[in-house]
């Protein structure tokens, strides 16, 4: 059970990490550093979209429009925090706690 538990801290880490990629990756994209003609850079693009949009979609139906700003991101980071924190290791301490 542990090893699931460390499956699972290690997915949510790959999930934070590919969310903060195609973060900087859009701000990147922004301000013309790169573009969308590269093809590389277009792939890259759609597959971190692909990944990413499913997680966003149903906190932009609750959020209220910030127009250009978009705060999805940053709250599912912030679930991420919450899950990767205190819900694993609360399941992993209850997990190995004694039972009496």
């Amino acid at each position: 059970m542990l090893a699931l538990l460390q499956i699972v801290q290690l997915l949510l880490n790959l999930v934070w990490w590919v969310i903060v990629i195609q973060a900087i990756l859009s701000w990147l994209i922004a301000f013309n550093v790169i573009n969308t003609h590269s093809d590389f850079v277009r792939s890259v693009w759609n597959a971190l979209q692909r990944i990413t949009e499913p997680m966003y979609r149903p906190i932009r139906r609750i959020l209220p429009d910030f127009g250009a700003l978009d705060l999805s991101p940053l709250v599912v980071l912030l679930i991420l925090y919450i899950l990767q924190n205190i819900v694993v290791p609360n399941i992993a301490q209850s997990l190995l706690a004694p039972t009496l």
